[in-house]
């Protein structure tokens, strides 16, 4: 299987390597230095002059076709290079979307630490000024103790969050 394969592409190879050249309305193949007319070898049947203008316009077409692959290659390299520049480029802009929303949720948790921490500050002093006027009675004590203890919760579970992030 793998010399049918070799062979096909071998016969391809070498139909590619055969030159067309069209001179003076008369069509001819170039293959290496021989020069074929309708399948028949004419190198021999032409004048040198004849000869030299066949082969110098294969030369040409085959240089032309040369640049134009070269150029193709260049091309296919640039758009792979681009797709690479705009591949790196949305994997930048997926990390810095990943940054700003890491900032968000510490400045959340920030936020949340902040406020916890203030409302626990506000209601131990209100509890302190109330139990030192003595407007407390036993089961104000009790709610107002279990209100800090909440806040306290609060404060704590702010507290991990911040410290997670």
């Amino acid at each position: 299987m793998k010399f049918w394969i070799l062979l096909l592409f071998l016969m391809f190879g070498l139909n590619s390597y055969a030159q067309q050249v069209e001179h003076e309305g008369v069509k001819y193949e170039v293959k290496g230095k021989t020069i074929y007319q309708d399948g028949k070898d004419v190198t021999a049947t032409l004048s040198a002059e004849k000869l030299q203008e066949i082969k110098s316009i294969a030369g040409q077409k085959a240089k032309t076709e040369k640049e134009a692959k070269k150029r193709e290659k260049e091309q296919k390299k640039a758009e792979q290079e681009m797709k690479k520049a705009e591949k790196a480029q949305k994997k930048a802009e997926k990390a810095q979307k990943k940054a700003e929303k890491e900032l968000k949720r510490k400045q959340k948790a920030q936020d949340a630490y902040e406020k916890a921490s203030k409302k626990l500050e506000q209601n131990q002093a209100k509890y302190e000024k109330l139990k030192n006027r003595g407007k407390l009675s036993p089961n104000d004590e009790e709610k107002w103790l279990k209100k800090l203890e909440g806040y306290r919760e609060d404060l704590e579970k702010a507290k991990k969050k911040l410290n997670r992030s």
